[in-house]
């Protein structure tokens, strides 16, 4: 194992289980995630969405060959009409969710007394949960599509595995929000294992996958985003006896693409007619980040 890693660092890790045919990744989002989650007066179950949206796409995009992005989005008839998240190899990460805020006050005066277990498919209804491999050398995409199925996008992911990867793989999510000295702070994690291929020196890995998955379900929310125990002495825990061997961090940091060049180049897209409809009273464009919430003019 590594030293130990800074308990508030934003970051993801790769680990191996040496007895066992079986890697994995773990991610912890701390400035990161609270940064992304408070651009937005966003409502804790949808904070609670677009968490296990970012940590998932930090799990699978880490996990790239190439340089690049992932994109992960789902999007359905539900309250929530689409959550995205949105990462690149480089470690930077943002999101976003876009969701009616009456239909979802009405859905959760009808479920009074479970509102906090809502999650993807009550949220988000039927629909299609997305993960798009956009390389960076302008290499072919490549688009998975699977049903939304589950109250978390963990399930969305596993059932993208099965069906397009044919990889057995097993994640948990978590978010919680904390309350500290200088206020309340959103914390998100995740973790993941997946078998390796058998081969003709491994054998069958079905059982060792088996085996490792059962120790992964001991693994609880709280201790996912319990930052004082480290993600080394957390994989400790769980797979100690068949030896765990965590690899060096990466760090993840919050990374919008916005920027002035990128709204004027946009509105200069518009028609004369069209911009001129744009136009605020004080003879400007006002053009707001989906992502940061960062509001950006441009004259005309």
């Amino acid at each position: 194992m590594p030293d130990t890693i800074d308990p508030t660092e934003d970051y993801s890790a790769r680990f191996v289980i040496e007895a066992h045919p079986v890697h994995g990744r773990v991610v912890r989002l701390g400035d990161t995630i609270d940064q992304i989650l408070k651009a937005h007066d966003y409502p804790p179950v949808i904070a609670n969405l677009l968490g296990e949206a970012c940590v998932l796409a930090v799990l699978v995009g880490a996990s790239l060959k190439f340089e690049g992005r992932l994109i992960l989005q789902a999007q359905g008839d539900g309250v929530v009409r689409y959550v995205v998240a949105d990462y690149d190899t480089r470690g930077g990460l943002r999101g976003f969710c876009r969701f009616d805020r009456a239909e979802l006050d009405a859905l959760i005066a009808n479920n009074e007394n479970k509102f906090q277990s809502l999650g993807a498919q009550s949220l988000l209804g039927k629909g299609t949960f997305i993960m798009t491999l956009d390389p960076e050398d302008h290499g072919e995409r490549y688009q998975g599509i699977t049903p939304i199925e589950g109250e978390s996008l963990a399930l969305c992911a596993e059932h993208y595995f099965a069906q397009s990867e044919q990889v057995p793989t097993q994640i948990k999510l978590a978010v919680s929000e904390t309350t500290g000295l200088d206020g309340r702070h959103w914390r998100a994690a995740g973790a993941m294992i997946q078998a390796i291929a058998a081969d003709e020196t491994r054998g069958e890995t079905k059982e060792s996958f088996q085996h490792i998955r059962a120790l992964f379900e001991t693994l609880g929310e709280e201790e996912l985003t319990d930052f004082d125990l480290s993600a080394d002495r957390l994989l400790y825990r769980l797979f100690h006896e068949d030896g765990v061997r965590l690899s060096a961090p990466k760090h993840i940091h919050k990374l919008c693409r916005c920027s002035q060049d990128r709204v004027e180049g946009l509105v200069q897209s518009f028609s004369p007619e069209e911009q001129a409809e744009m136009l605020e009273a004080d003879g400007k464009v006002h053009i707001t980040c989906e992502y940061c919430s960062k509001t950006f003019l441009v004259g005309l």
